[in-house]
């Protein structure tokens, strides 16, 4: 009986030992401040990606996210509150060996739903923004593994731009929405608001349509342009971009401001 318990003990603390090894073995190689998650690419090697579920289409082909996009499941999107968040996504050689180790940036645009829920935390990355994971010359083979873990955290934004509003095209004289492009700082926004008319007007919310996008009811015969805007990012900053929606706007048109957060977080 004492020899078999004796047995039974080895056994176990060989066990613990064992995963206790991989544990120290894993944190080695985790780089400080970034988290484990899991991450897979859209449709093709060369994909930009999408906008859809934060509301700006096929405006991540081009600057100033250039394709360097993720869609996030709701770990990261939080039914839409998280659009325009970015993120510092790496895999090092312990991942896959065509992994470079080196952190890219992404910000967030759409949602991966359904089988990302899964996992804890998923990234779907653009096919672009997946290729440059991996070592120079590398990126065929990275993409031939489809799926693979990876570091991330979250980061300021900085798009080297101030605050780009888009027009939403289903915008009319009693119907105004809006989406919020480049934003810094936090990137994602809590409340967003409009004034109308000019200075002494009160200041409107404006309700989340989709994503990134904001709308607001317009009764147009007394809430004339120019329109400004007030954004209060998730950490409660804000900044105001003063009479940045013309007379005459029209629908799918790009206004720039003279103003962004910080970029810092």
């Amino acid at each position: 009986m004492a020899a078999n318990n004796l047995s039974t003990y080895i056994s176990l603390w060989i066990i613990i030992a064992f995963f206790g090894s991989c544990l120290v073995t894993f944190s080695a190689f985790q780089p400080s401040g970034f988290s484990p998650a899991v991450a897979t690419y859209y449709t093709n090697p060369t994909s930009p990606g999408s906008g859809g579920a934060c509301g700006l289409e096929n405006d991540v082909v081009s600057s100033p996210y250039n394709a360097m996009i993720t869609a996030g499941n709701q770990a990261l999107f939080k039914q839409s509150p998280g659009c325009g968040a970015c993120y510092q996504v790496m895999c090092t050689q312990f991942h896959n060996p065509h992994c470079s180790g080196s952190p890219i940036t992404v910000t967030l645009t759409d949602e991966c739903p359904g089988a990302c829920n899964n996992d804890p935390v998923h990234l779907d990355l653009s096919g672009i923004a997946f290729g440059k994971l991996a070592k120079h010359g590398a990126a065929a083979q990275l993409h031939k593994a489809g799926r693979i873990p990876i570091f991330y955290k979250r980061v300021a934004c900085n798009h080297n731009s101030n605050i780009l509003f888009k027009v939403d095209k289903g915008s009319n004289p009693n119907f105004f929405a809006v989406v919020s492009k480049a934003v810094n700082g936090d990137g994602d926004l809590s409340m967003v608001e409009i004034k109308t008319g000019g200075r002494s007007t009160p200041w409107t919310p404006m309700k989340r349509m989709i994503g990134a996008t904001w709308s607001v009811g317009i009764q147009p015969n007394i809430q004339r342009p120019p329109f400004s805007r007030r954004l209060t990012s998730s950490t409660r900053k804000s900044v105001t971009a003063q009479n940045v929606i013309p007379p005459g706007w029209h629908p799918r048109s790009v206004y720039r401001s003279n103003v962004n957060f910080p970029s810092h977080l």
